[in-house]
């Protein structure tokens, strides 16, 4: 129960603490200055500024004691007032001149206590103190000036009015930011009447201008125009010329397309004749030359087989001419050796013949006999049937009447006899003739 009320003391202590603080504590803002006055509140000296009879707290917070010290709060931010003046000129014109101030209290100390003095409880009266300053300073200003000065040079009167009230808004506490002089009337019509001739001169110079303006508009649309028909007439060339090159073009892609789909189809023709040349003409070259190669092998096999067997046939050739010429010479010796042996031969006969003739004779009918009987022979060649009597004698009786009386027998017996008769004797005599035989009949 003590700590209970322990903390309730604490806790009104604090929110008494913070009571007491928020009534104490006051804060400047910032466009805004504190003025404190009351017991204590004195500000320190600063350069152009004694020491005051009261605070001054700009920009951060103060203690303000309740009861003792009272703090009043001066707005450091703009004021403007409209100024509306009715002033004669130097040259005794009758004007009104509108403008507007900007102006507000000075940053510095100085500024801040002169302002607190004049205006603290009495800030709304500070546009009409301003509207009455500057009201009579331009009044002044523009009565030493002439509706000219006025006209052609605002900077002047402007600059002069801010300079010649310069000291008492420094006395006030105040600056200007701005000053503009927004209009300038007269109701004698000077102004305009003085805008009359530079307004004439300004209209001639207008028309004049204008008359200008328009030759020039015209001749610059005459020539706009010759440069528009220049322009179409090129653009209708260009156009022309673009017509012409883009069927040209289409002309050339079409020569391109063309070119190249035969380019293609002499690349696919080449294609197919190295394909036709590797599929089928280099194999068929290849078997053509393999049958080339093999005929010529085989030629040549067969001319070395024809060679070779020319060659040998010529060797066999060769060889028979010497076998045949060997012969030849053997046959030919033989025959001359036969030759001189027949004549050896036909000597002796001759010989023997002129010793014994009919030794002779019968001899040459025993080397002759086969052909005596086969000639002898041919009497029964017409004899259809035959009747032999007494067996084999009957037989050898007909044969030897055959051989005696048959003319083909006798007749090589004849000339048997006939040769061996014209064979000379060894002495020179004839062989004794022998007479012919007598002609058989007819059986």
């Amino acid at each position: 129960m003590p700590v209970l009320i322990v903390a309730v003391a604490v806790v009104a202590a604090v929110i008494l603490l913070i009571v007491v603080f928020k009534m104490i504590w006051r804060v400047a803002e910032p466009n805004e200055a504190l003025i404190i006055s009351g017991l204590g509140a004195r500000s320190k000296p600063v350069d152009g500024l004694d020491s005051l009879g009261f605070k001054i707290v700009t920009g951060k917070g103060t203690m303000v004691m309740p009861g003792f010290q009272v703090a009043r709060r001066l707005r450091l931010d703009i004021h403007n007032t409209t100024l509306e003046v009715h002033c004669v000129t130097q040259q005794g014109i009758p004007v009104q001149v509108k403008g507007v101030v900007i102006y507000k209290v000075g940053d510095d100390l100085v500024s801040i206590a002169n302002a607190s003095r004049r205006f603290l409880d009495q800030q709304k009266s500070m546009d009409g103190a301003i509207h009455e300053l500057f009201t009579g300073h331009l009044r002044s200003i523009i009565g030493g000036l002439t509706v000219e000065d006025l006209i052609l040079n605002r900077e002047r009167l402007t600059s002069e009015t801010r300079l010649s009230a310069a000291d008492e808004m420094s006395k006030l506490g105040l600056v200007v930011d701005s000053l503009q002089i927004q209009e300038i009337e007269d109701a004698t019509g000077y102004i305009t009447n003085l805008g009359r001739p530079h307004a004439a001169a300004v209209a001639s110079a207008a028309r004049i201008a204008e008359a200008e303006r328009d030759r020039e508009a015209t001749e610059r649309e005459q020539e706009a125009a010759r440069q528009n028909a220049a322009v179409i007439r090129d653009t209708e060339i260009k156009k022309a010329e673009y017509e012409g090159q883009v069927k040209q073009a289409e002309q050339q892609a079409k020569q391109e397309v063309i070119e190249k789909e035969t380019r293609n189809a002499e690349l696919e023709a080449e294609r197919t004749e190295k394909v036709l040349e590797s599929q089928i003409r280099k194999p068929a070259d290849a078997r053509a030359y393999e049958r080339v190669k093999l005929a010529q092998a085989e030629r040549e096999e067969r001319v070395q087989h024809a060679q070779a067997a020319a060659t040998e046939t010529q060797l066999k050739a060769q060889r028979d001419a010497e076998a045949t010429r060997i012969l030849g010479e053997a046959q030919a010796e033989a025959i001359r050796n036969k030759g001189l042996a027949e004549a050896d031969a036909i000597k002796a006969r001759a010989l023997a013949l002129s010793e014994n003739t009919e030794a002779v004779i019968a001899q040459q009918l025993a080397e002759r006999w086969p052909e005596i009987v086969e000639a002898g022979a041919g009497v029964f060649g017409n004899v259809d049937n035959m009747v032999v009597l007494n067996g084999a004698e009957g037989i050898e009786e007909m044969l030897a009447k055959a051989l005696t009386l048959g003319g083909a027998g006798l007749g090589l017996a004849r000339n048997l006899l006939a040769g061996t008769a014209g064979t000379p004797s060894p002495n020179g005599h004839k062989p004794a003739e022998v007479p012919p035989p007598a002609e058989t009949p007819e059986a």
